[in-house]
């Protein structure tokens, strides 16, 4: 029962990642690509790392997973936010389709 839910976390990490492969691909401006692969690569992988947790238990590889998934979550965020901000920075514009731009202002 254990190994197909975590079959299932993986699965659903792989398309999720799969999801935010297509958006840095489709996606037209570099703001855009980083909020969806980000949001989708973030929550893929825990998804994955999740699954690889219940499939190996809690011993010292599974507090391994968690605390690689602690990390990943609190990291990724910050370095998209990072990257963001330099690119606003260094001037790259946002796509013509794009409706609100706050900073501007």
């Amino acid at each position: 029962m254990i190994d197909t839910l975590g079959l299932i976390f993986i699965s659903i990490g792989l398309g999720l990642n799969i999801i935010g492969c297509l958006g840095l691909v489709r996606l037209p401006d570099v703001y855009n690509r980083l909020q969806s692969g980000v949001k989708c690569v973030t929550v893929g992988t825990s998804n994955i790392l999740l699954g690889a947790l219940l499939m190996e238990g809690f011993n010292s590889i599974g507090m391994k997973i968690l605390v690689c998934t602690v990390f990943l979550i609190f990291t990724a965020p910050v370095a998209a936010h990072a990257l963001m901000r330099g690119a606003r920075r260094c001037g790259v514009k946002m796509c013509k389709e794009s409706m609100v731009d706050q900073y501007e202002e």
